[in-house]
Order: C-alpha cells, then structure tokens, then sequence
C-alpha cells in the first residue's frame, strides 16, 4: 500500500533454491473447527544470507509449493520462498513468528535476520520471513520482458501530473502498462488478492508444525493480518499489526481509502514542519522563519514550473512530492529532507533578491546544490522489488494485489477530477495519491472480477490482536488504526507519538510491551501512548 522507493533484494547464495520445480499439490485446508488437513512439511535448507560475511548457520531457506488457483487445489502451484532464522535457545522454543512488511509487494524473505524483535522473541521463535505469491523470489509477477520495454512505459508517467499534457501522457501510459500486464502476467494475475496470501499463510503455519499462528504485519501486511484473524480466528494465538489500514473501508471503497491517505500524509507532513519549526535551527536546517509558508511557497512555485540548479539539474513538483513523502516515512531521513528543503529554498530566493537589491548576486554554496539535488532523483509512483540477474528485474506485485483487493471506477479519466477535488483538500498529497488509482481503471484483473475477502473482521480470537499507530503515520493515517481497532473482533490499540511509518523497532517501551505479548500472550493495557527511543531533530553537540 507504499509509494515508496523500491528496494533492491539483497542476493544471497539461497537464492538458487528458488528455480526448484513445482512440487505436487496439498490437499486445501479443512474449513471450520474440523480437523486439518495435512500438508507437505517445509523443505528447510541450510543458508547464509549474506554471502560477504561468515555463515552464522542459523538460518535456513525454502521453496514451498502452494496452489495457484484454491478452486482447483489440484492444478498449478505458486512457489512461495521462505527463510527462517531458528530460535536461538530450542529448549524454550514456542513456535515460529512469520512476518510481512507490507507494500503490497515488499519482499518479507529476509525479514527473517530482522532486529526488530528483542532477544527474548529471538530465543523463543523462529522469526520466518517470506515473500507472498508474486512478490520478488515468490514466482513474480511481471507485466514486462526486459527492463527497457517497462522503462518505455514507466517513464512516461508523471507521479504529479498538472498539465493537460501532463495528465494525457500519465494516463495513456498506464494503459499501455495495464496492456502489457495483460500480454505477459500469466494466470497468476487473477490470484493476486489478500484473500490468497492468507490462505498461503495458514498453509505454511501448517507446514511449519505449529498448531497457532504468532504474525507480525507492517501496514498493507496489517490487512493480511486482519483477514487471517476473519478467517481463520480459532488458529490465532499472537498477531501483531503495526501500521494499519482500514480493512472495510479499503476493500469496499478504493477511491475513498486513497483519499484518506492523501489526508493522512498531509496530517503528518504538518507535523513535521511544526516539530521543526520548534526544533529550530541548526537542530533543523529548514527551521528559521516560518516553516509551513517557506514549505507552501516551494511546491507551489513547484507546480507552475521546476527549479533549475545551478549544475542544470531540475527539481519537479512529482520529485519534490516523492521525496518528501519517502522522507516523513523514517525519522531517520526527516534532518536530510530539512536541509535538503533549506537548498532549494536559499536556491529558489537566491535570484529573487539579487534582483530586488537585497542581497549581491552570489554562487550558490556547492554543498547546498547537493542537498537540494536529492529533491530532483524520482521515486517509483510504485513499490517494485528489484530481482537478481533477469531481463526485467522488477516485479509488479504492487498493482497486482491493490487493483484486486481495492474496488476502483473503470474509467481512468475519474481520477482527474478526483485530483482537483483532492489537491483543495490536501494541497500536497492530493494530486499525488489521486494518480495512484489510474492503473486499476485498466487493469486486467480488477477487484470486481476478484475473489476477495470483504469481512466480516470482528471474529473473535483467543488473545486480543496487538494494533499498533503512530498518531503521524504517513502512509496509514492513524484513524485507520483506530478503525482497525474498533474492526476487530478483540484487540487493543497502542499509540506512539512520531512522525514515522511503523513503530516496532523503534521504541523500547513498546519492544517491552510486544515481547510480552507474543512470549506470554499478555495483550498490552489499552489506551497507552508511548514515545519513540529517537528524535527527528537531535539537539546539536
């Protein structure tokens, strides 16, 4: 659900595990309190994930073969690659914690080396990381055949079209992208929903022995998190969802969630230039004056026209927005963003005041020119994973998995209304998320042709479902979190106070708090509101 910067999937020497052969189909699973079905056990196979440092042989790599299609539970399977990291103390082992990071289409596989988790979960659990059907080294999903042909059509789109000319070309483009899908996906773009990861996910908690599933999702994961909990609700023994989105709303109503993230980045962005206006600088580089107007005035002087830098590189309204949303996602890139929005803005009134007088016409510092340069790279309008050594080395699971679950207008040209309507209401984010919806218009396997789960979601589980929000999450609003709440069947709500994406692994109250709930499945008090270990603006030594 990220319109993030992709990132490139570390290659590992496991990797070779992935071109096995589809293996014999397991009967589906029983429905209901009956017994389960047996399935084929995992396949573990020692390896390193990273090959460049000496293998600390405690991990271990698999290929398992679930089915394409669960109406046919018999026909074609789908290999899902899977990578655990074994408990480090086996007498006090529990059971195996599985983990998604969310996207769709972010790559789980080497979440299983993640430090999110404290010492005590690592002793306990198998920390099993994978990529959901589609996804990276999970049979991808891929809409071209080398990366020249998708950069074709990528390239043509505008993540922040304005112009007519703008706005033709971006939509003629993912026509030609949802063409090219449609040529090249192969069966497995009709089985691209939520409803089939969850259905491949309580496969392998079968295959892994464990009677219970103990999950971790982080944002889009939230919602496989969610659908596990309404559909298999008696197999719950700790589930964690950090980062939420609003099931109902997002698989009943695509163009109205989107609109709501759009408000969501804005609430968020808000914050931030409130924090660092207080920080001030040096503590934050854009902190002098008034940092909301500096903000304002650059993306509007933005949408008439791009900024030129002095070495001729060109700042855009799209990769301006990119980056400013990629930044509010980690604390850790919100002082960069500062002083990366502090150069543009001295390059911007740098002329200004030549030309009225007020200051000498001067170069500009070379430094400067760096940190605004960053504000010119383009980020992806969508999370592509990058694959090892093939001729097209992306995946496009991203679209294939939100134009199945979220329900969209057929028609692209709605989303340029939509734009204006939304660009009055969030004047940052608006125009941005409205064209994140084109795509679906055309898509060859939308939402209405899908089988999806659409609730209900209040199922009740044994142990209350963890839901984590930050109260300035970007890309989940933080009502959604409330909503997901509220959803559930039986679960508490912690918030932390940050502006960041996620939260696990960034404050060690609540690394307390999820430890005890996954080794003692002690559910947290309700109602707390935490703080995070780290401050975006640190005080300057």
């Amino acid at each position: 659900m990220s319109r993030i910067t992709s990132a490139a999937l570390a290659v590992t020497s496991a990797l070779a595990l992935v071109a096995g052969s589809a293996a014999a189909a397991v009967a589906a699973p029983a429905p209901g309190p009956a017994a389960e079905a047996k399935v084929a056990p995992v396949d573990w196979k020692p390896c390193n994930p990273d090959p460049t440092q000496p293998d600390p042989k405690i991990y271990d790599c698999a290929v398992y073969q679930v089915p394409l299609d669960y109406d046919h539970p018999n026909g074609e399977t789908v290999g899902i690659a899977m990578m655990r990291r074994r408990a480090s103390d086996p007498s006090k082992r529990i059971g195996s914690l599985f983990l998604n990071p969310g996207g769709p289409g972010g790559s789980g596989y080497m979440w299983a080396t993640t430090a999110r988790f404290g010492k005590d979960v690592q002793d306990r659990f198998d920390q099993v990381g994978f990529d959901p059907r589609g996804v990276g080294l999970s049979n991808p999903l891929k809409c071209f055949t080398t990366d020249e042909e998708a950069a074709g059509v990528n390239d043509r789109m505008v993540g922040v079209p304005v112009t007519k000319a703008e706005i033709a070309q971006t939509i003629d483009a993912t026509e030609d992208y949802t063409d090219a899908c449609s040529r090249n996906a192969g069966p497995l773009i009709e089985h691209m929903s939520t409803i089939n990861v969850v259905r491949d996910l309580d496969r392998m908690r079968r295959a892994v022995g464990d009677a219970k599933l103990n999950f971790a999702g982080f944002s889009y994961g939230t919602l496989i998190g969610a659908t596990y909990a309404g559909m298999y609700p008696d197999k719950v023994r700790a589930l964690i969802v950090d980062g939420n989105v609003d099931p109902n709303l997002r698989m009943h109503n695509g163009v109205e969630y989107d609109r709501q993230r759009a408000t969501g980045f804005e609430v968020a962005l808000a914050e931030y230039l409130k924090r660092c206006q207080t920080a001030g600088a040096p503590r934050c580089a854009f902190g002098d004056g008034d940092t909301r107007a500096k903000f304002d005035a650059l993306r509007d002087r933005l949408r008439t026209s791009p900024v030129t830098l002095p070495d001729g590189t060109q700042v855009t309204l799209s990769s301006f927005t990119g980056q400013v949303a990629n930044a509010l996602y980690a604390q850790s890139r919100q002082a960069p963003l500062a002083k990366s929005l502090q150069a543009l803005h001295s390059v911007v009134q740098a002329p200004a005041a030549a030309a009225q007088g007020l200051a000498p016409a001067a170069p500009v510092d070379p430094a400067a020119v760096e940190d605004a340069k960053v504000l010119a790279t383009e980020v992806p309008n969508a999370l592509r994973e990058a694959l090892p050594e093939t001729p097209y080395s992306a995946d496009d699971s991203y679209y294939g998995v939100n134009c199945q679950d979220k329900p969209y207008p057929s028609n692209p040209r709605t989303f340029v209304n939509l734009a204006k309507a939304w660009e009055k209401e969030s004047p940052t984010f608006g125009r941005y998320q409205a064209f994140d919806g084109p795509t679906c218009s055309t898509w060859p396997a939308p939402a209405r042709d899908a089988e999806r789960f659409t609730g209900p979601w209040g199922k009740k589980t044994a142990t209350p479902v963890m839901v984590i929000g930050n109260l300035y999450d970007p890309a989940t609003n933080y009502t959604f979190s409330q909503r997901m709440q509220r959803q559930l069947g039986n679960a508490v709500l912690v918030s932390v106070d940050v502006v960041e994406h996620c939260a696990v692994g960034r404050s060690k109250e609540l690394g307390k708090l999820v430890t005890d709930y996954l080794v003692n499945q002690k559910a947290p008090a309700a109602g707390q509101l935490l703080k995070p270990d780290a401050d975006a603006f640190p005080p300057v030594a």
